[in-house]
C-alpha cells in the first residue's frame, strides 16, 4: 500500500473511532438527530426523489432519452461540449434535484454514451436543487417569505446554467482514440441520414431495441433501483445530521466558525450566519434552515444570500450520495467539488445583482407560493411537487429544443452567406 492512502486509512479510522466514541458520550442527541434526519428523508426526500428515479430508468429503456438526446446533440456539443443526451439529464437534474442527474449520468457512463470529461461536467452542473424544496421548504418554511422563491430559483438555476458554460473548458480535447473506446457500444447501428426528427425517432427505436426488457421487468426493476438509492440518501441524511449535532454538543463546531468569521468579515457579510454556513457545509437543510432563523437584525439580503450557496454547495451529505452513484465509474471527485464551490459563489454573488431588478417580481411568487402547506409533506407533494418538478422538466426540455432549431437555423444561413 502507498504511504499517502496507508495515512488516508489510518485517518479515516482515527475519524470513524472518534465519532463513535462521541455518540457514546452524547447518546441522547445522537437518537434525537437521527429521527430528525430520518422525519427529513421520509416527509420531504424519499416522496420527492422516487418517483423521478423510476421514471428515468422506464425513459432510458424505453429509448425517449435517446429521443430528446438526438434532436439536443446540435446544440449541447457546441455550447456545453456534452452530448445532447445531456439536455435530459440537466432537464431532470433542475426538475427531481439532487442526486438524480448523478444517478442518470452513471447510467450514461454505463451504457458507454459520455465518457470521462463529459460526464465530470455534465454532473457538475446538472447536480441542483428541486423546485419544491427551494420554494417550498427554504423560501415559504424557513424563511417565512414565499417572495424569496424568484431571487432564490433565478440565482441558483441560471448560475447553474452559467456554470455549464464555464465547465466546457474542462478537460482538453480528447483524443478521437480514447474518446471511441469508450463509446464503442453506444451506437452500434447507424442511424439513417436524413431530417434530424426521423434520426432522433430511428436511435429511439434502435435504443429500444437494445435494451430488449419488458415493461413489466422495466418497471420492477426501477421500482427495486428506486428504493435501494433512496435507502442510501436517507442513510446518508442521517449520519450528517448525527455527525452536526454530536460535533456541536463537543463545541468543536465552534472552531469551525472562528475560521468562517473571517473569511465573512473579509466581504463584508454579517459573522452571525457563521452557524448557516457551517451547517450547511455539511448538510443543505440544515444550513439552509439556520440561514433563515439567524435572526431579524441581519439583512435579508445577506441571509438570502448565504442560503442560495448553501443550496449550490450542496453540502457534504449530497456530495457522498454523488460519490456513491458514481463510486463504479472513472468519474474524478474534484471535479465536482470544484462546479459545487463555484456554483455556490456565483449563486451569492447573482442574489446581489438580481436583488433590486427582480423586486418588483416578488410579490408575484409571493402569492403564488404562499398557499404551501409545509406542514403536510404527503398532500402538499401531491398538489404541488409533482407539478411543479414535471413543469420545469418540459420547461428546460422545450426551451433547449428551441434553442437547437434557432441553432441549426443560424448555421445553415452562415453556410449559405459563406
Amino acid at each position: 500500500m502507498k504511504p499517502k492512502k496507508f495515512a488516508a486509512v489510518y485517518l479515516i479510522a482515527f475519524l470513524l473511532l472518534a465519532f463513535m466514541c462521541l455518540m457514546v458520550i452524547f447518546p441522547s442527541e445522537s437518537l434525537r438527530a437521527s429521527l430528525k434526519g430520518l422525519a427529513i428523508w421520509w416527509d420531504v426526500l424519499f416522496p420527492a426523489l422516487f418517483p423521478f428515479f423510476v421514471i428515468s430508468e422506464m425513459m432510458l429503456g424505453v429509448g425517449i432519452v435517446h429521443f430528446f438526446g438526438t434532436l439536443l446533440d446540435p446544440m449541447m456539443r457546441p455550447v456545453f461540449r456534452i452530448p445532447g443526451i445531456g439536455g435530459f439529464v440537466m432537464a431532470m437534474g433542475f426538475a427531481a434535484g439532487y442526486p438524480v442527474a448523478a444517478k442518470l449520468t452513471s447510467q450514461l457512463w454505463d451504457q458507454r454514451l459520455v465518457n470521462r470529461e463529459e460526464g465530470e461536467r455534465l454532473v457538475a452542473f446538472t447536480t441542483s436543487s428541486d423546485p419544491l424544496f427551494l420554494i417550498g421548504a427554504v423560501s415559504v418554511g424557513f424563511f417565512h417569505d414565499a417572495s424569496l422563491a424568484a431571487v432564490l430559483a433565478a440565482a441558483h438555476y441560471g448560475s447553474a446554467v452559467v456554470l455549464g458554460l464555464l465547465m466546457r473548458f474542462h478537460g482538453g480535447k480528447p483524443s478521437l482514440a480514447a474518446h471511441s473506446a469508450h463509446t464503442a457500444h453506444a451506437a452500434p447501428q447507424q442511424a439513417p441520414s436524413g431530417s434530424l426528427l426521423l434520426r432522433a425517432f430511428e436511435t429511439m427505436h434502435q435504443a429500444r431495441l437494445r435494451d430488449g426488457r419488458p415493461l413489466g421487468e422495466m418497471l420492477l426493476q426501477g421500482i427495486r433501483s428506486a428504493l435501494q438509492l433512496n435507502m442510501v440518501v436517507g442513510g446518508l441524511v442521517v449520519f450528517f445530521s448525527v455527525v452536526m449535532e454530536v460535533m456541536t454538543s463537543a463545541n468543536i463546531m465552534n472552531f469551525c466558525y472562528i475560521g468562517i468569521n473571517a473569511i465573512l468579515h473579509l466581504f463584508g457579510v454579517p459573522e452571525a450566519l457563521s452557524q448557516a454556513v457551517a451547517n450547511g457545509f455539511f448538510e443543505v437543510t440544515l444550513g439552509a434552515k439556520a440561514a433563515g432563523g439567524a435572526g431579524t437584525h441581519i439583512p435579508l439580503i445577506y441571509k438570502t444570500a448565504i442560503a442560495a450557496w448553501v443550496l449550490s454547495w450542496a453540502g457534504l451529505s449530497v456530495h457522498a450520495q454523488i460519490v456513491s452513484l458514481l463510486q463504479h465509474t472513472n468519474l474524478r471527485y474534484w471535479p465536482f467539488v470544484t462546479a459545487r464551490f463555484v456554483h455556490g459563489i456565483l449563486a451569492a454573488t447573482a442574489v446581489f445583482v438580481l436583488w433590486k431588478p427582480m423586486e418588483s417580481s416578488r410579490t408575484a411568487w409571493a402569492a403564488s407560493a404562499s398557499v404551501l402547506d409545509v406542514s403536510a409533506p404527503l398532500s402538499t407533494w401531491w398538489r404541488y411537487a409533482l407539478p411543479w418538478g414535471l413543469t420545469l422538466l418540459v420547461w428546460v426540455l422545450g426551451g433547449l429544443l428551441v434553442l437547437s432549431v434557432v441553432y441549426l437555423i443560424l448555421k445553415r444561413c452562415m453556410k449559405r452567406l459563406v
